[in-house]
């Protein structure tokens, strides 16, 4: 894809957008080791010098690879977070399909809700570059099969019996993803550390959307 550029005596060129897609897949256990390597350090680049900091001779030194190597597979810094964000999102993935493995619905729900929290939590600078990032509509774009897959995921749990039926179980999926992923998100912008709190407030979000009966006792409200 291109786009144009004007200079300031009116020359229209046009420049060719940067893929965001790898360029190539490793096949051979070393190179899935290099890839592995050069994806952990731009993700502890991103943790200590944030999203300014991030680029792709600074992942190549930090993974002790040369620049060629890293461009072997990554074609630019947006390549890198693309992958990241697939990386991290396959580990949370990976976590939430055992969720279908509950014998309720129920069960089944807070066990998403808490395979969500811990991964907003585990490593939470990470977590919240990756989610600003994640808004770029290109970005987006390429992140896309795994909204698909985790609409799906919840449709299976949304079909237990003990889960009260609703009128569309498509959009019922899409708006529990949305409700989750904006309270866990606002919680990782506070920098909030308590896992067990914020899954007590996800799941009764969830769980009155849906018009489940949470049995869960309340903490009560700290007064200031």
């Amino acid at each position: 894809m291109s786009r144009y550029s004007f200079s300031p005596d009116g020359i229209v060129t046009i420049k060719k957008r940067q893929s965001l897609k790898p360029r190539k897949i490793p096949q051979q256990s070393r190179a899935e080791q290099t890839v592995a390597a050069i994806l952990e350090a731009a993700a502890r680049i991103l943790e200590t010098k944030g999203l300014e900091g991030l680029n792709t001779n600074l992942v190549a030194q930090r993974a002790g690879f040369s620049i060629g190597s890293l461009y072997q597979y990554f074609p630019g810094k947006d390549a890198l977070i693309v992958a990241l964000c697939q990386r991290e999102r396959a580990v949370f993935f990976a976590e939430a399909e055992g969720a279908l493995s509950e014998a309720t619905g129920e069960a089944a729900l807070r066990r998403l809700i808490t395979a969500s929290v811990h991964q907003q939590l585990r490593r939470p600078t990470l977590a919240r570059l990756l989610d600003f990032e994640e808004g770029r509509p290109a970005i987006a774009k390429e992140l896309a099969p795994f909204i698909t897959a985790m609409s799906g995921l919840i449709r299976q749990i949304l079909a237990h019996e003990d889960i009260p039926p609703q009128p569309d179980d498509e959009i019922a999926a899409d708006d529990i993803i949305a409700i989750v992923r904006a309270l866990v998100d606002a919680a990782g912008y506070r920098g909030e550390a308590d896992r067990a709190d914020l899954e007590c407030r996800v799941r009764r979000a969830v769980f009155g959307y849906l018009g489940i009966a949470d049995r869960q006792p309340v903490k009560p409200r700290t007064r200031r």
